[in-house]
């Protein structure tokens, strides 16, 4: 299954959540190959799937049966722990809330996850990756002191500051005013191709699925489309 070509080879995924008595299929059956370095939107319905998704291929969620692998890692046969330690590195996730510590400067909010994975130049490439998002003048401000954008440019600098292979952003600008949101996308997509990596693309905005490569839309559990933005926009 391991092919370095492709940054995630789902097989046959599903995800089953609820009571034995009550199951509740979220997932049904997802096959999806995606290739290293591309970006993908990924859109369809509220209930679809689309997050369920996100959590499972990203770790934070384990699958209820198919096949997984995600940079070069069989997610499908690894514990909890062996999960958090593929995706140490490997995997940044930026989500609609901040979720920023508010006790935290914008540099310690950046820096700590590092420190704790154990990275000895963790408020260098901290510093480093807050100023390449514009923010090399806020490093000591807290998140309150910061605008909305500002916040958010802080949560994208902690996700990609590791330098991972995979960057997940799930509806990114869903908190922010269109202005702020269209600045924040291309700063996003800016930094995701000088790094290389693969990045997955949660939206209900066709502008920002736009700038994907590829298009994917989910339907109550399922792929129902799948195709390249140019001939999604023709």
């Amino acid at each position: 299954m391991k092919n370095p070509q492709y940054a995630i080879v789902a097989r046959g995924l599903d995800l089953t959540l609820g009571t034995a008595d009550a199951p509740v299929e979220i997932l049904r059956g997802i096959d999806l190959s995606i290739e290293a370095g591309t970006t993908v939107a990924l859109l369809g319905p509220s209930g679809s799937g689309k997050s369920s998704l996100m959590a499972v291929l990203s770790g934070l969620e384990r699958a209820s049966g198919g096949n997984l692998e995600v940079a070069g890692k069989n997610f499908a046969t690894l514990d909890e722990d062996a999960l958090a330690l593929a995706r140490r590195g490997r995997i940044g996730i930026v989500l609609q809330a901040f979720h920023l510590l508010p006790t935290m400067t914008a540099l310690e909010n950046v820096a700590t996850p590092m420190e704790l994975a154990g990275m000895e130049d963790a408020r260098e490439r901290a510093m480093a990756e807050l100023e390449a998002v514009g923010l090399g003048h806020r490093t000591g401000h807290y998140p309150q002191q910061l605008s909305g954008g500002e916040q958010q440019r802080v949560a994208i600098a902690r996700a990609l500051a590791p330098r991972p292979m995979l960057v997940f952003a799930d509806e990114p600008t869903g908190n922010l005013d269109q202005k702020t949101g269209e600045t924040i996308v291309d700063l996003l997509f800016a930094r995701r191709k000088e790094m290389g990596a693969t990045m997955l693309v949660i939206t209900h905005d066709p502008d920002l699925a736009a700038h994907c490569e590829r298009i994917i839309t989910l339907e109550d559990g399922r792929i129902a489309t799948d195709t390249a933005a140019r001939d999604a926009a023709a």
